[in-house]
């Protein structure tokens, strides 16, 4: 069965930096790999190349100018939990048209 991993990047440019996310599918008990990051930022739209093997650093090219993309994989942003927000649910009201 496979599971969605969420990918948290930083995209540096001249322009600034900002985080972004994309996914990756994998089979269960499987860690993702170079190559599957560097997969997930292709479909993303970024025309990347490693830079930094052991840092998960990659180099992006457009049109404009090159950019920078870090792969941050000890991300920890704002992390769901199931059991809060099934018992939030269950206090809201459930509202129909009329």
């Amino acid at each position: 069965m496979k599971k969605e991993i969420i990918v948290h990047f930083k995209v540096i440019s001249k322009q600034g930096t900002r985080l972004s996310k994309g996914l990756i599918y994998l089979e269960e008990n499987q860690k993702p790999t170079l190559q599957d990051f560097e997969q997930c930022l292709k479909d993303c739209g970024h025309d990347v190349r490693i830079e930094n093997k052991e840092q998960f650093i990659f180099r992006a090219y457009k049109p404009e100018g090159e950019y920078l993309i870090d792969v941050l994989e000890d991300y920890e942003g704002h992390t769901r939990d199931p059991h809060a927000e099934s018992l939030a649910k269950s206090f809201m009201r459930n509202y129909t048209s009329l």
